[in-house]
């Protein structure tokens, strides 16, 4: 890993003097930078919306807004027994009707797109059997969750088919689990390009998977974390909600029932016989990772699909209502803006981020969402005349991905909802005096042996390498650098931003996070603590291309 870590200095370059630092010690490495066919140069000159390239459908798409919202079913457990809720959710193939008349298979939890929704509370555990019927090994992430390592969800602690060839490898028992397992250090992933990982730990059929949910009140989410694979196999399906709540978020009087909508927004494309399109090297996902070269920097769709629906129109009433928005999409970005049809702006009252509730409410006109960031947002529809409509739009979108959702007002009703002027109080204050170390991670494109990769610090991920080692407890500031679009997750722990360029940072960068949106060219700067537990993490850009790329890097808590 090439970083930097030092004692935190008091000292403070000026943000000119800090910009010109951080690219200049990356050196004309980062000349490189151009998976997706840009230069640095250009990149910082330009700005472009978007870091990737656009697939086509090649079958007839439903006019916008004329297809139904249809909201994700809650998952029920099969036990509450002993203080801790039990779910059992298979993943498998089936076909369900995406576009309007047309039938498309699926990769699924539970046979849906998305998967169910877990609903939990803070500070009961609950444990998820996972039974993989699909015909590739599978890694199960709780996104945002403050999970203990053995169930978080590495890249290489896969879920074998129980057809799959047996690794050779001696038999293991990892903690907490009673059905059989097997430890490889030569078949983390199908294929010649698996990296041996001595820690990796494999389960053949199920998987039992315990999360403490010990944290914030928040919305997260599930999603396959197979190493070199992930892309695609969320691409077929595989996400899924996990809200957690609890009795402080209850009171605050914000919109709640059927006036609370999670809506995971996400883009694909079809093909000519209603399949899901992607330019995977290697369609059966079962040897060679990554996809074809134009799209090396991310794949876009042209439709953008809201819990599951192409451009779906929902009624409301002329209320409040609460938004739990999901940016699921592999690599598209978006800047949300609600917009009624005769050109009037609504505001978008921020109450919460990734990972909880925000001190105060934030407004904004406009709200922009990289891959995997969550923004929870109150919309008020009072005053609007019945039968209006209003539309969620996308302003980094052309054509149809401009469009994203719309809202039909279908009757007045008493709004008995407030946004109160205090949300939280309970949000970390962490000082930089308190910080023990700072290091410097460049996000950029690289190559390696057999082709083009992404780079964290001249890196391609290697799951035997610890990158960055730290002690539980430690106050860190993490200082950032990009080529082009990279949306930053952090596993595990939740952070502040400190920083943009120098320079404060920007409204939507309150609260707490678990992911931070790096535009082209941009430095940033976040603070956070390594508590909850022990043991290998990651952190990696969620742009899903690059991360199957190499761009993911392990971070040793100890």
């Amino acid at each position: 890993m090439s970083e930097r870590t030092h004692p935190f200095r008091r000292d403070r370059w000026s943000s000119t003097e800090w910009t010109r630092r951080r690219v200049l010690g990356i050196g004309g490495t980062l000349g490189l930078a151009t998976a997706g066919g840009l230069a640095l140069a250009s990149t910082m000159a330009h700005r472009p919306a978007s870091t990737g390239n656009q697939l086509r459908s090649a079958v007839p798409l439903p006019e916008p807004y004329t297809v139904p919202l249809p909201i994700p079913p809650v998952l029920k457990p099969v036990s509450t027994s002993g203080g801790t809720d039990r779910y059992e959710i298979t993943q498998r193939e089936t076909t369900a009707e995406i576009l309007p008349g047309i039938r498309t298979k699926l990769w699924t939890y539970n046979g849906v797109f998305p998967g169910p929704t877990i609903d939990s509370r803070r500070g009961r555990p609950a444990t998820v059997t996972h039974r993989n019927e699909l015909p590739v090994p599978t890694v199960v992430h709780l996104h945002g969750g403050r999970t203990p390592a053995a169930s978080d969800g590495y890249p290489t602690d896969l879920v074998l088919p129980h057809d799959w060839p047996t690794p050779a490898a001696h038999d293991h028992q990892p903690p907490n689990q009673s059905h059989s397992h097997s430890h490889s250090q030569q078949h983390q992933h199908a294929g010649a390009h698996s990296m041996a990982d001595p820690r990796a730990v494999t389960s053949r059929g199920t998987r039992d998977y315990t999360f403490p949910l010990d944290q914030r009140a928040t919305m997260l989410w599930y999603h396959d974390h197979r190493m070199d694979f992930t892309a695609p196999a969320v691409w077929r399906g595989l996400a899924g909600l996990h809200i957690v709540r609890d009795d402080t978020e209850d009171a605050l009087g914000l919109p709640r029932g059927e006036r609370e909508l999670p809506l995971m927004i996400a883009d694909r494309a079809f093909a000519a016989d209603g399949s899901l399109t992607y330019p995977s090297l290697d369609p059966s996902l079962r040897d060679r990772p990554g996809v074809k070269g134009p799209y090396a920097a991310g794949v876009l769709g042209d439709v953008v699909l809201v819990n599951g629906a192409p451009w779906p129109i929902h009624e409301v009433d002329a209320v409040r209502y609460r938004l739990r928005l999901l940016n699921a999409s592999n690599a598209r970005h978006y800047e949300f803006q609600a917009v009624t049809d005769d050109g009037r702006r609504l505001d978008l009252v921020q109450v919460g981020a990734d990972q909880g509730l925000l001190a105060a409410p934030v407004t904004h006109t406009t709200l922009p969402v990289a891959p995997a960031e969550r923004y929870d947002v109150v919309i008020d529809f009072a005053g609007l005349p019945t039968g209006s409509r209003v539309r969620l739009i996308n302003r980094l979108g052309t054509g149809r991905t401009r469009e994203v959702m719309a809202f039909r007002i279908a009757r007045r009703a008493r709004d008995e909802s407030h946004i109160p002027k205090r949300l939280s109080d309970d949000l970390p204050t962490w000082r930089r005096s308190e910080a023990t170390a700072v290091r410097d991670f460049a996000f950029r494109a690289g190559e390696k042996e057999h082709g083009r990769s992404w780079v964290i610090g001249g890196r391609t991920f290697d799951p035997a390498r610890t990158d960055v080692r730290t002690r539980l407890g430690a106050v860190e500031v993490w200082r950032f650098v990009a080529d082009v679009h990279h949306p930053v997750h952090l596993h595990l722990v939740g952070f502040r931003v400190l920083s943009r360029g120098g320079r404060a940072p920007l409204p939507h960068d309150a609260g707490l996070k678990d992911t931070i949106s790096l535009r082209p060219g941009e430095s940033a700067e976040i603070i956070t603590r390594f508590d909850g537990y022990r043991g290998r993490y990651l952190f990696h850009c969620h742009n899903a291309e690059h991360e199957d790329m190499g761009m993911m890097a392990n971070l040793e808590i100890t």
